[in-house]
């Protein structure tokens, strides 16, 4: 293992855990009373808010009218992304001149941004106008994380709560966690970006001359703009000849700053993070890093002081970051591996500083083996789905980890609320498996586990596997989903594998070799988007109702604590069992079995 990597994982996990505590404390502060003096600048605005949108700041809701309102809330974010771009060539802002977005690529991406999962089946900068960029893809991103911020406050209060009947109000909730939360410290990230390079302007793309011009082959197109064919059924081909390169333009860095922070993901540009022009230096590579674990970090601390115990949070914090630390290590080690079809022809690997005879295919040489490789694992234990080099390029292994992290429900930090409210779903699956081996009713912070949060439960952790798993047995089966597939065998198996996967778990990276913005693959990925999403987010605020009703129980002899080091372990081992158990048979066919073929 190089131990430079070693060193660099180290140093971003000690700034990580010296920001989230105070992150933490001042998101409580902001979201439970509005009362913090760093927020005492949008008070006004918070009420003119309310007032507009008539709002009882003071009128709490059940479970069941905070579900509703989550799911309207969302529902109607859908519909107006949609319309905007299919409206987006008669709108203002567009530059390129873009016409309006096709109607099954428009719905898979309304989905995909509604659902804080950022699939995109197209290039950003040849498909998407600014104004379809800012106001309906950046408003998303805020709007989708405020939702998960909003979901795990109110599971947080049902375990802080007793004899209460209400868990929240979702209008108080989101209209705090955007004004006070994402915004300020979107706006503080983005300006470090500007001075890293990021562009953000609202300039025309830019023709530019080449040092020395480029000849490629290309299909011959008729009239219709469809391919030439020749008697046999082949592409006819034809010479063409490129003297300038097209740089597009456009504010990049107020869309890349949200993006991370609230770990939607979704890039400006078609290459995502691995674009100079959104991730120009190693030190903006690693503040992007950062931004994407530090509320899901933050949020643990916030879960402990609420429930009156950091340590519990802190054991949640312990699970999530020993398992990171394995994952991305297993990452690097596989990646530092030279690629065995090189070896086969007797070629060896270039061996420099940046890359140590290691995998460099997909790579960007400013950020290397150890930036990409921390980043691949940070991205996938995340929901994020941002990317800063190609995971199609990856090894089989290095495929492997980030499919697994995923696969696991992102509870490795996870989303913005939803890695923590998995995890927590985790936590009362651990709970009550200890329970039955010592033959006593299942208590977690105070509150017994009863039929009904291990119904809820089951439906959390099931409800993605069931998506996953049925989803690509469709795909694989059916003609559309076999077309879109570059590479036959094992690896489009994985290509598949991993589409569906990142859209039921919120992610949004992709094995780019699957040609996926088609129909069927966006009305698939789509449906698995959107029931990945909120068939576990009802669920959990039905366990938030469940428990914020139940009185607290005092501890006793035989209750288990769940903030030591035997927690922890029986935290993770519920975790790996479950992915195990379940991912095992898919996993043996795409990654493991291109690994074994060599």
């Amino acid at each position: 293992m190089d131990m430079r990597f070693v060193g660099l994982l180290g140093c971003f996990l000690v700034v990580l855990l010296l920001l989230a505590p105070w992150v933490g404390r001042y998101i409580r502060l902001a979201m439970e009373n509005g009362q913090s003096r760093l927020t005492a600048w949008g008070r006004p605005l918070e009420r003119l808010i309310y007032r507009a949108g008539g709002i009882r700041a003071d009128a709490e809701m059940d479970w069941k009218r905070y579900a509703a309102a989550v799911v309207a809330f969302n529902v109607l974010g859908a519909l107006a992304t949609y319309v905007l771009q299919r409206v987006q060539g008669l709108l203002p802002l567009n530059p390129a001149g873009f016409g309006p977005v096709s109607p099954d690529s428009a719905l898979n991406t309304a989905i995909s941004f509604v659902t804080n999962t950022n699939w995109q089946g197209y290039g950003g900068e040849s498909t998407m106008s600014y104004l379809t960029q800012m106001l309906v893809l950046t408003v998303q991103n805020f709007a989708s994380a405020a939702t998960g911020l909003g979901v795990v406050f109110a599971l947080i209060r049902g375990f802080a709560r007793h004899d209460a009947r209400t868990v929240g109000n979702f209008w108080v909730d989101i209209t705090r966690g955007v004004l006070y939360v994402l915004l300020p410290l979107s706006f503080l990230i983005a300006l470090f970006f500007v001075g890293q390079g990021v562009i953000q302007n609202f300039d025309a793309y830019k023709q530019v001359p080449l040092v020395e011009s480029v000849q490629y082959t290309q299909p011959r197109l008729d009239a219709a703009g469809q391919p030439v064919l020749d008697q046999a059924g082949q592409p006819v081909t034809e010479t063409a000849t490129a003297a300038t390169q097209t740089l597009a333009m456009g504010p990049v860095a107020s869309q890349e700053a949200i993006k991370m922070l609230g770990v939607n993901g979704g890039g400006f540009f078609n290459a995502n993070s691995a674009h100079p022009y959104e991730n120009p230096t190693p030190l903006s590579n690693f503040v992007q890093m950062l931004a994407i674990f530090l509320l899901p970090a933050a949020l643990c601390f916030v879960f402990g002081d609420m429930v009156g115990d950091r340590r519990q949070g802190l054991a949640v914090l312990a699970a999530m970051t020993a398992l990171f630390i394995v994952f991305a290590l297993v990452a690097r080690h596989y990646e530092g591996l030279p690629n065995p079809m090189l070896a086969r022809q007797g070629v060896d690997a270039a061996t420099t500083a940046i890359s140590p005879g290691g995998n460099m295919e997909g790579k960007e040489i400013r950020f290397g083996l150890n930036a990409t490789s921390l980043f691949v694992a940070v991205t996938t234990a995340a929901s994020c789905g941002a990317v800063n080099a190609m995971h199609d390029s990856l090894s089989a292994m290095g495929g492997f980890v980030p499919m697994l992290l995923m696969q696991l429900s992102e509870v490795v930090f996870g989303g913005v609320g939803t890695g923590l409210y998995s995890m927590l779903g985790f936590a009362i699956l651990a709970v009550f498996i200890a329970g039955l081996m010592i033959g006593r009713t299942p208590e977690y912070l105070g509150k017994k586990i009863e039929a009904y949060e291990m119904k809820m439960t089951s439906i959390v952790i099931l409800a993605t596997p069931l998506l996953v798993l049925t989803g690509t047995a469709v795909a694989v089966s059916v003609a559309a989903g076999q077309a879109g597939v570059a590479n036959p065998g094992a690896h489009g198996f994985s290509e598949i594998l991993y589409a569906v996967t990142s859209a039921a778990n919120n992610n949004g990276s992709a094995f780019a070799g699957l040609s996926a913005n088609t129909p069927f693959y966006n009305v698939l990925l789509g449906l698995a988007m959107w029931f990945g999403r909120f068939a576990v987010i009802v669920p959990i605020l039905a366990m938030a109702g469940s428990l914020a009703a139940k009185r607290r129980v005092p501890p006793s002899a035989g209750t288990m604590p769940t903030h030591g080091p035997l927690f922890v372990v029986l935290l993770i081992g519920a975790v790996l069992l479950v992915g195990a158990l379940t991912y095992v048979p898919a996993l043996a066919l795409g990654p493991v079995a291109e690994h074994l073929k060599g």
